[in-house]
């Protein structure tokens, strides 16, 4: 039994009471009896408005599935069809979005955004403090630079590999920062004169930036300033230096850095990429966002027997060039991500029944920001009094007019002024693809955020199509035609709705931490789809990612892409469905081993650890980040090809043992790791198993009910 206190209908795991009286509460000035009683309102208001949308969601379903049992798939049949059922809407009048006390972050600046589980510490202070990152770091730890001719990274520093990374910086500056003559590889000195960057090269001879507005600061003194800081496309470059330090000692200027504006934003995280079913975990979280939001979360690490603190990162200062001193925001600008409208948690019950966890979160993760948004904390999050929620996984305009809704009464609750909660639509689930317009239109007064998020995306695609026909494999869905017309459908309709200068249109995550060269050539593209910010997988990924900024403007891209016609819905509405299903039994077992292999790795970490987000090897051991968007789409693929017989359930079982084993071996290093092989009765296993074989009948195909099912086993809930 959990331990509850009782507060009219509400019954509330202590945990999460404790919590609230004594950590969340006091300093608010709200008072305990009433925010209760008015919690308890709110839920007892929403909780049948929620439960009527979520039925909506499978009637629908259960009406699109019906239809492609007795059809085949023909377009304009098909369009007909989900306008007749009213999952096609007429697309509103042309609208463009009024929110209003946006941070610059958010409304202006483009740049690297990380995501990370709000229930580790640790992680949420790297990522806070990932707003500024060395790249001399960020390249001699990782794959851009190759370890090719001598240059291996090793135990110690290798001068020829530092060589490399300090050739590569100054090729950044010089692309970044050209100077009027001559190349910043040959600068001696760098030094402040009449208010101008002066560059002596080695040959004697002085030169300034060619864009002499580039220079906007400086620390130290003018003939010899120990930080130059730069400005391009809104962000900030500072080069760092100091002769005697051991890389500066080697440099002809005495350089021993740079460093970059990074990580402009990032989304904490308190839905895919953590593991949170109960009071217990939810506290985790929350407790965290609260010390984020105060500006006090600390926490200690042991490294080489020491221990170090890790706290938020202080602003930044520098002289300016008019005889004053600039403060940089030191911290990435932090959004929350709250859970959708689907899952229910046992924290809170109401008339003995658990309460949407998505209510929670809106009553909850806003009452712990009160000390930045009446801004009674020394290290501020947000300048302007705002709250940034993404909000994931809504289907369509009645979900989101929904969330506005429930923000609406969150405000009432805790007496904050209207719109200070901004909300983030995470264009992940098919029917809000294809009324995107409709749903930005229900929240034009808060909208600070609009994205693509393949994976999640395509596991719904999966899910809505699962009668229709077997999938092309996993690896093919982005060459489909669907794919293209949904990630610039998002970006052009954001656009041509307002986005542009007010909210960020973002594009999803790069998977490989260590392959920090592939995201090097290839990430480019977002910045040049008009995406404001991208999901990065590390600080040093942001670090990287953060150069793509320079090389392309954003804005200036926005501008000319405001200019040509968005892709079309029929292309966007056209299922990724083989036309050729002749595929080799070796290459069907292959597909089985990747997705298989994929779903156990990451299942058995979730419900025996509670890890919700980790970099997993893949059946290839190249370390992939994982979370419940990777999973829901691996196992939709795996029901898909059951259902239309391509595999079959011993096959399916077989390859499942395998890769069981295989991901034991994986693991065998970790002390807390229990083996699934060979007993296969684990309850990380039959979570494994059930969102495979039980896979089209979850709704939406989501991962989260049978994950939070079996992890509330293994910790032996039983219900109250």
């Amino acid at each position: 039994m959990t331990a509850r206190i009782q507060k009219g209908k509400l019954a509330i795991a202590k945990e999460l009471y404790d919590f609230i009286e004594n950590e969340a509460l006091p300093g608010s000035g709200l008072d305990s009896e009433k925010y209760w009683k008015d919690f308890e309102q709110v839920v007892v208001d929403l909780s049948p408005k929620n439960k009527a949308l979520l039925a909506k969601r499978d009637d629908l379903q259960a009406k699109i599935d019906e239809w492609h049992r007795n059809n085949k798939f023909e377009l304009e049949a098909y369009k007909a069809f989900l306008t007749e059922i009213g999952y096609l809407l007429p697309e509103v009048e042309d609208f463009q979005i009024t929110t209003e006390n946006v941070d610059e972050e958010i409304a202006l600046l483009a740049g690297a955004q990380l995501v990370v589980p709000v229930r580790n510490a640790r992680y949420c202070l790297n990522a806070a403090n990932a707003r500024w990152g060395s790249l001399y770091d960020a390249l001699y730890g990782f794959d851009v630079i190759s370890e090719e001719g001598g240059a291996e990274k090793g135990k110690g520093y290798n001068p020829v590999r530092g060589d490399k990374v300090i050739a590569f910086a100054k090729n950044f500056l010089n692309e970044t920062f050209p100077l009027a003559n001559g190349s910043h590889a040959d600068a001696t000195k760098y030094a402040v004169e009449a208010k101008k960057l002066v560059v002596t090269l080695k040959d004697g001879s002085t030169t300034t930036l060619a864009h002499e507005a580039q220079f906007v600061g400086f620390n130290g003194e003018e003939a010899a300033p120990n930080e130059i800081v730069l400005l391009n496309n809104g962000l900030h470059v500072i080069i760092e230096i100091d002769a005697n330090s051991p890389i500066g000692k080697t440099d002809a200027a005495g350089v021993k850095d740079l460093v970059l504006e990074a990580a402009v934003t990032t989304i904490q995280d308190l839905e895919d990429s953590i593991a949170a079913v109960d009071a217990e975990e939810k506290v985790e979280g929350y407790r965290n966002w609260l010390g984020l939001m105060k500006g006090d979360l600390s926490e200690s690490i042991e490294k080489n027997g020491k221990t170090i603190t890790r706290t938020l990162n202080k602003d930044r200062t520098h002289k300016n060039l008019i005889g004053g001193e600039t403060t940089l925001h030191g911290r990435s600008l932090m959004l929350l991500r709250n859970v959708g409208h689907l899952m229910t948690n046992p924290a809170i019950l109401v008339d003995g029944a658990e309460i949407y966890e998505g209510i929670m979160d809106a009553l909850i993760t806003p009452l712990l920001t009160f000390a930045d948004i009446k801004g009674q904390n020394e290290n501020k999050n947000s300048r302007k009094g705002s709250m940034y929620i993404v909000k994931p996984k809504m289907h369509g305009p009645e979900e989101v007019a929904f969330a506005v809704e429930l923000f609406e009464r969150a405000e009432q609750v805790l007496g904050l002024p209207a719109k200070t909660l901004k909300i983030g639509i995470m264009d992940e689930e098919r029917r809000t693809s294809v009324n995107l317009k409709n749903c930005i239109a229900q929240a034009k007064d808060r909208t600070i955020f609009i994205n693509t998020g393949f994976m999640d995306r395509t596991g719904d695609e999966i899910h809505t199509f699962m009668e229709a026909g077997p999938f092309v494999r996993k690896g093919e869905v982005k060459a489909q035609i669907w794919f293209p017309a949904y990630e610039n459908r998002n970006v052009m309709i954001g656009l041509q709705s307002g986005l542009r200068g007010k909210a960020q249109i973002g594009k999803g995550m790069w998977p490989k931490p260590d392959m920090l060269l592939d995201m090097y050539k290839t990430k480019i593209e977002h910045p040049e789809a008009g995406a404001s910010c991208a999901w990065v997988p590390s600080p040093s990924g942001a670090v990287i990612h953060a150069i793509h900024y320079h090389q392309c403007n954003v804005s200036t891209r926005q501008q000319e892409l405001l200019k040509t016609d968005a892709l079309p819905l029929d292309d966007l509405l056209t299922p990724p469905l083989a036309t050729d299903t002749n595929w080799t039994e070796e290459e069907k077992t292959k597909e089985l081993e990747n997705n298989l292999q994929g779903i156990l790795g990451y299942v058995v970490r979730w419900v025996d650890l509670g890890v919700g987000c980790s970099k997993v090897p893949d059946i290839n051991n190249v370390g992939l980040m994982e979370d419940r968007a990777t999973l829901r789409i691996s196992s939709q693929h795996v029901a898909n090809w059951l259902r239309h017989g391509i595999v079959t359930k011993e096959q399916v079982e077989e390859v499942m043992q395998r890769m069981a084993k295989i991901v034991d071996e994986q693991n065998a290093n970790d002390p807390l790791y229990t083996p699934m092989a060979p007993s296969f009765d684990g309850f990380a296993y039959k979570a494994a198993y059930d969102l495979v074989f039980k896979g089209a009948e979850q709704p939406s195909g989501y991962t989260e009910p049978l994950l939070h099912a079996y992890r509330l086993k293994l910790k032996g809930y039983t219900g109250d």
